[in-house]
């Protein structure tokens, strides 16, 4: 066949997948990011998101990842468990390429959580606005939306999400927190060649395409409320619910002993605040050797907490999926940020191949966060994402 056929054929197929996907189940650094590189580089990759198990020597991960995708940024994190293209996975690393003839990205790195100010964020989202413009193809433009990667274990989420917000206006937002496997020692996000912790990653996204941002969560309201009467605010610890040991208290209400309290527990039996309508779940940690309970939201005291019972966790994904195909047409791409405590209760229960299936076939790719990011709020137990259409609208 003729080079110049060759050429045609593959520069079609490259516009018909403005969006490739890869993951990598190999060990080793350099030949987990030769795989991705394999798999995603073309001539017009633009930039480069992935997430990627906190097993990986992350160091040596960061380099072989530089120098796979020399001249391409890449921006990621890593995650408490990985969303492939065959599904739920752990242990690996998975990633996105976006064709720089379909979106305009630009990354910014947060190196000072508890100094980001007002000023720095309207600082940042000009600088992000800027880069976007320059490298738009031909001046085209588009719609924009920013995906926030934060250190999963800083106490700052609240504070700069809702600074960030501010300074973003009508863009909207989502994200996920970074995780470490399950074991809360260590979590870091990826920009400029190197992992960072106590830091965020903020990724402006701008394209022709069609998107929604979207957030969903499977929990209904019960009548039991329990009322943060001590708090250690900055250590996000309640030490006492409705005036008595919060672990104590926490155990009568779901009917177990204190000693019988895992993240298990945690999952099928959340707490909310009621904000307006709406609820937005306060996932508990653990519990802690003095009764109290650690966070993975701020908790302020005087706060009332609402018990949450859960509806099928599948049967709302498979709404809230099939609505997003309804409005965009069949996706291009679904990223997804997913609560870990969504995953342990689907392990509990037996149903992580099928939720597999689902989120493969509906072109998921994302992440176990430790929280999840929503318009400038910091939530849990929930799926949130952007969902990104195939074709612009006319």
């Amino acid at each position: 066949m003729p080079s110049s056929v060759v050429d045609e054929i593959e520069a079609t197929s490259v516009r018909q997948q403005p969006l490739r996907t890869a993951s990598s189940h190999c060990r080793e650094p350099a030949g987990a990011a030769a795989e991705l590189a394999r798999s995603l580089y073309h001539a017009d990759l633009g930039f480069v998101l992935f997430f990627c198990s906190a097993e990986y020597p992350l160091a040596e991960l960061g380099e072989a990842l530089e120098a796979a995708f020399a001249g391409v940024t890449v921006s990621g994190c890593t995650t408490a468990g990985e969303i492939t293209p065959a599904g739920y996975c752990r242990g690996c690393v998975v990633a996105i390429g976006f064709d720089r003839r379909a979106f305009a990205v630009a990354q910014a790195l947060i190196d000072d959580l508890e100094g980001f100010d007002l000023l720095q964020a309207q600082r940042l989202t000009g600088e992000l606005l800027a880069a976007c413009r320059r490298v738009a193809r031909d001046g085209e433009g588009g719609n924009r939306f920013v995906l926030t990667l934060l250190d999963g274990l800083s106490s700052s989420e609240e504070q700069v999400l809702a600074t960030l917000d501010a300074a973003l206006g009508a863009i909207p937002s989502f994200g996920g927190s970074a995780g470490d496997d399950n074991r809360l020692a260590h979590t870091h996000v990826y920009s400029g060649g190197r992992f960072h912790s106590e830091a965020a990653v903020v990724v402006m996204v701008e394209t022709r395409l069609p998107f929604e941002v979207f957030t969903t969560h499977h929990l209904r309201p019960r009548d039991t409320k329990l009322v943060v009467t001590r708090v250690d605010r900055d250590r996000r610890r309640v030490l006492e619910l409705n005036a008595a040991p919060a672990a104590e208290e926490y155990a009568r209400l779901v009917g177990l002993p204190v000693a019988e309290l895992t993240p298990a527990v945690f999952a099928r039996h959340p707490l909310a605040v009621r904000l307006g309508e709406a609820h937005y779940v306060r996932s508990i940690q653990c519990v802690n050797a003095d009764g109290s309970l650690s966070f993975y939201c701020a908790v302020e005291n005087g706060i009332v907490l609402t018990a949450m019972q859960p509806e099928p966790l599948l049967d709302d994904l498979r709404d809230v999926l099939a609505g997003l195909h309804e409005r965009l047409g069949e996706p291009a791409l679904i990223i997804g940020c997913d609560c870990f405590l969504r995953r342990l209760e689907l392990e509990s229960l037996g149903q992580v191949a099928q939720a597999s299936r689902l989120l493969g076939r509906e072109g998921v790719i994302g992440f176990n966060t430790y929280g999840e990011q929503h318009h400038g709020r910091h939530v849990n137990q929930t799926f949130t994402g952007v969902a990104i259409g195939s074709r612009p609208r006319d």
